[in-house]
C-alpha cells in the first residue's frame, strides 16, 4: 500500500480521472486493516501499564535517567537528523520528475519496476549485512550510502529526462534509504528502547524522526523556488552530514553495538 501511490496511481492517473484513482488507491489499505483484526496480540513484557503514569511518565523518566540528560539529548538529536537530508530530497520527488519532462506513466513504471523491488532488496541485504557489521557500523555505512543516493537526484537534474537514469536513481535511493538506511535506523531505535516501555519510547523516537517530513519539508517548495533543483539536492546532501558527524558519540565504529556518550 505504501508503494501504490508512487507507482500504480500515477499510471492510472494518465488513463482515468483522479476520483476513481483515489478509490483504487484507498482499496489497497484494506488488506492491512483486515490483518489487524486477524493477527494475535504480541507477548507483553511484564504486566501492561495500569495507569497513565505507568504508560507515559515512567517511560520518559527511564529514558532520561538511563544515562542522563546529555545522553538523551544526543540520541534525540540524532533521531531527528539521521534521515533529514533524504526526507527533504524526496519530499517533492514526483514534482521534480514532472518538471524534468517525464510522464506520470514513466514515473510510475520506474517506481514500480525499480523502486519497489530495490527497497525490498535493500531491507533484506541490510538485515543480513548488519549481522556482520553490527548496528553501529551499519549506521555509518548505510548512512553514507543514503547520503550518496541524494546526489543521484542532482545528477538527474543536470542530465534531464533520461528514462534509464530515472530508474537507476529511484532504484538506488530506494535500496540505500528505504532498505539499508531504514534497516539500520529501525534496529537502532529498537535497541534504544527499554523492553518495559517499548510502546511509548519507540513511539517517541519514530515520531521525532518524522518531524522533518511534517515540519521542515514544508519549506522544500520555497527552497526549490529559490535555488533550483540541482542546488537544492546539493543542500540536502550536506544536511546528511550533521547526523553522520554525531556517529562517533552515538554509535562508535569500534563498538559494534554499544555507545560512547560521556
Amino acid at each position: 500500500a505504501g508503494m501504490v501511490p508512487g507507482a500504480l496511481s500515477l499510471i492510472l492517473a494518465d488513463r482515468m480521472p483522479w476520483q476513481p484513482v483515489f478509490w483504487i488507491t484507498a482499496a489497497f489499505m484494506l488488506p492491512g486493516l483486515v490483518c489487524t483484526l486477524l493477527i494475535k496480540e504480541p507477548t507483553v513484557y511484564g504486566s501492561p501499564p495500569k495507569t497513565m503514569r505507568e504508560a507515559i511518565i515512567l517511560p520518559f523518566q527511564e529514558f532520561i535517567a538511563r544515562d542522563g540528560w546529555r545522553n538523551a539529548m544526543w540520541i534525540l538529536a540524532f533521531v531527528l537528523l539521521y534521515k533529514i537530508g533524504d526526507s527533504m530530497a524526496t519530499a517533492l520527488a514526483t514534482k521534480f520528475y514532472l518538471d524534468l519532462g517525464f510522464s506520470m506513466t514513466q514515473i510510475g513504471l520506474a517506481a514500480n519496476t525499480t523502486g519497489f523491488w530495490a527497497s525490498l532488496a535493500g531491507g533484506v541485504v541490510g538485515g543480513i549485512w548488519m549481522l556482520k557489521l553490527g548496528i553501529n557500523r551499519g549506521l555509518w555505512v548505510f548512512g553514507a550510502l543514503q547520503a550518496i543516493a541524494i546526489l543521484g537526484f542532482a545528477w538527474l537534474a543536470q542530465v534531464g529526462p533520461n528514462t534509464m537514469l530515472l530508474s537507476a536513481v529511484i532504484g538506488f535511493e530506494a535500496f540505500a534509504s528505504l532498505g539499508l538506511g531504514a534497516a539500520a535506523f529501525v534496529a537502532f531505535l529498537s535497541r534504544t528502547t527499554d523492553p518495559r516501555y517499548t510502546a511509548t519510547q519507540y513511539a517517541l523516537f519514530s515520531s521525532l524522526s518524522a518531524v522533518p517530513r511534517t515540519l521542515i519539508n514544508a519549506s522544500v517548495g520555497f527552497l526549490v523556488a529559490e535555488l533550483g533543483w540541482f542546488s537544492f539536492f546539493i543542500v540536502c546532501f550536506f544536511l546528511a552530514f550533521p547526523a553522520m558527524m554525531m556517529l562517533p558519540k552515538i554509535a562508535p565504529w569500534r563498538s559494534a553495538n554499544g555507545t560512547n556518550i560521556p
